[in-house]
């Protein structure tokens, strides 16, 4: 490699560290290993998953269109096919290739993540990894495909729910649905059990209103050691225990709140669970209730309960995030499954810069919430760019002879970032937030999938409660 690509090289630190981890995590034994475990009755022929991943990075970092990235490649013999069949493989991809793909990442980016750049939990909660769940569904689907055209309104690929790690921001985890109407709570159950795969250790599962039922809470205490902490809908009923006190108390900014002990669900009903009630009063707004399987108040303080739920909205700001910055509001595929693959490649992408945020922090010695995402990635794209311009892909290709292993892969990111620092990246402090008049117009979506294959049947629901009267799974827990 000559003088001048040398230069060119020493001059990108943020496109040889995104470089450095996207080899780590998208090598061809990686991803061929995925694709033999989960394609199903999918083959290959001219176009790889391999091909495919670099086709859409490629899409998704420098050529900003898919068409654009599938010519280019084309022209330089990476895709030995023709545009279409590019895009018929996209759209055929398997949902759970997706999910492997980005949970096996993942689980590499977590490896290479800094230590010292992950968030520290309270010290009540130390014995816990804190797991944040919700739901997206992929909008903005363009009216291409035949089914499609002359359908008003807007058109939803599919349906994920998604599993966040606090401690280090990253979705480690997610479950596709390809009809874009329906209620991705009903995977819980399976997203957990491939959660605990992953993290084997005690977990505190966090969730919102929409996971507070019967069901769902026992999906989450599947694992011995595990517990959670969802906010309360009144949909069932709460029938507090008259035999323990109620307790009141201040957080550290003041709000007041209370504490009681009682069951979730009416006698009747086998599936009730004994639960912790922490409600805030707010004087302005309603209240926030919150429930948890923590039922000793003082191993683990309401307040610490509190803490961490206020967090939740971290795992709405990756949605948002990966919709505008990443890449996620401009799809390349129509169909589900495309869309599915995208909206998990835009989750593997937040990942890695939330890698990359991490190395910036710790060199600069400060908190990785005060850069700000957006910003970096900007800066992201446009070296990658010029590396794209400047060098060949048989330059890159000698250049990363060989994929890093994690020790390698930490020393090089600490190395390159160690002086790569922008006053641009700070984080603007939050705004206040103004209350606007919007017009009130009436949004329509329709599910691409039942378009295509019309509305699923509705299956009958197990009888749950007479299963667990029957055969109870565990014993309830005892008041504290």
């Amino acid at each position: 490699m000559d003088g001048f690509s040398i230069e060119v090289i020493e001059r990108l630190p943020l496109a040889e560290s995104v470089t450095l981890l996207f080899r780590s995590i998208a090598n061809e034994e990686l991803l061929a290993e995925i694709w033999e475990d989960k394609r199903a009755r999918c083959y290959e022929k001219l176009i790889s998953f391999p091909v495919m991943v670099h086709l859409i990075s490629d899409a998704l970092l420098t050529s900003k269109s898919g068409r654009q990235s599938f010519r280019k490649n084309k022209e330089l013999g990476i895709l030995k096919a023709s545009l279409v069949a590019a895009y018929d493989k996209l759209a055929r991809i398997p949902i759970a290739v997706s999910q492997q793909f980005l949970e096996r990442a993942t689980v590499v980016l977590r490896d290479a993540f800094p230590e010292w750049s992950t968030w520290k939990r309270p010290d009540s909660l130390q014995n816990f990894r804190i797991l944040y769940y919700d739901g997206k569904a992929v909008k903005r689907v363009a009216h291409r495909l035949k089914e499609t055209r002359g359908v008003k309104g807007g058109l939803l690929g599919g349906r994920a729910l998604v599993a966040q790690d606090w401690e280090t921001g990253m979705a480690i985890a997610m479950h596709g649905d390809p009809d874009g109407q329906a209620n991705e709570i009903k995977h819980l159950g399976q997203l957990v059990t491939r959660v605990r795969e992953i993290l084997p250790e005690p977990k505190l599962h966090v969730g919102d209103r929409a996971f507070c039922d019967l069901v769902r809470p026992r999906s989450f205490q599947e694992s011995p050691g595990d517990h959670f902490l969802v906010r309360y809908h009144p949909k069932v009923t709460f029938h507090p225990d008259d035999a323990v006190v109620e307790r009141c108390g201040v957080t550290s900014t003041g709000a007041t709140y209370k504490e009681s002990w009682g069951w979730l669900g009416s006698e009747k009903d086998a599936r009730r669970l004994y639960v912790r009630r922490i409600e805030i009063l707010r004087p302005d707004d309603e209240p926030v209730v919150l429930i948890t399987s923590l039922l000793d108040a003082a191993a683990y303080p309401a307040q610490d309960l509190l803490f961490i739920y206020r967090h939740r909205w971290g795992i709405e700001q990756i949605f948002q995030q990966i919709t505008e910055v990443f890449g996620l509001s401009q799809l390349i595929g129509t169909t589900p499954k495309a869309t599915l693959f995208q909206f998990a490649f835009c989750l593997l992408l937040f990942n890695m810069i939330q890698v990359i945020r991490g190395y910036v922090a710790q060199a600069q010695n400060c908190d990785p919430s005060e850069i700000s995402t957006e910003l970096l990635f900007h800066d992201v794209e446009e070296e990658l760019i010029a590396w794209n311009k400047l060098l060949t892909p048989e330059q890159t290709q000698k250049y990363f002879d060989s994929v890093p292993t994690i020790a390698h892969l930490k020393r090089r990111l600490t190395t390159l970032l160690k002086k790569r620092w922008s006053e641009t990246w700070r984080s603007t402090p939050t705004q206040l937030v103004h209350n606007s008049i919007r017009n009130k117009r009436q949004k329509t979506h329709s599910s691409v999938h039942r378009l295509l294959f019309g509305v699923p049947t509705k299956k009958k629901r197990k009888n749950l409660a007479q299963r667990i009267k029957t055969n109870p799974s565990k014993p309830q827990p005892t008041r504290p």
